[in-house]
């Protein structure tokens, strides 16, 4: 009898560990966005149109005016940028960084969202 007390007595405590170590699926944000930061989608306006995170601006990487629409951007903002995969916001952040701006690159739009905490939208 007091063999299976103590066996239930550490089953419960486990059980009690287990729930107290914060076995959670939900996982916080890695990227702060507050609302002064620019959150940029730089793939195509059709991609950008199928779903975007909440608030992004849709600045294509692939528009023959992604240069000189990033040297009107004002370089006291931060910049979080995203794309489908990863490759594109890599290649939108060197030409903003090389031209003064404060960027984070978030990766592809999956990433993104789980990074920024920040909701896909239609």
């Amino acid at each position: 009898m007091r063999r299976s007390l103590r066996a239930s007595a550490i089953g419960a405590a486990l059980v009690l560990a287990a729930t107290m170590s914060g076995c959670s699926t939900a996982s916080s944000p890695t990227i702060a966005v507050d609302e002064d930061t620019v959150v940029v989608d730089v793939r195509t306006p059709a991609e950008y149109a199928g779903g975007h995170l909440d608030g992004a601006v849709n600045i294509d990487l692939q528009s023959p005016d992604f240069d000189a629409t990033v040297a009107e951007l004002d370089p006291a903002e931060e910049y979080i940028v995203y794309c489908a995969s990863g490759n594109r916001s890599a290649q939108a952040v060197a030409v903003m960084e090389a031209a003064g701006l404060d960027v984070t690159d978030a990766g592809g739009i999956a990433a993104a969202e789980k990074a920024t905490g920040l909701d896909i939208v239609p």
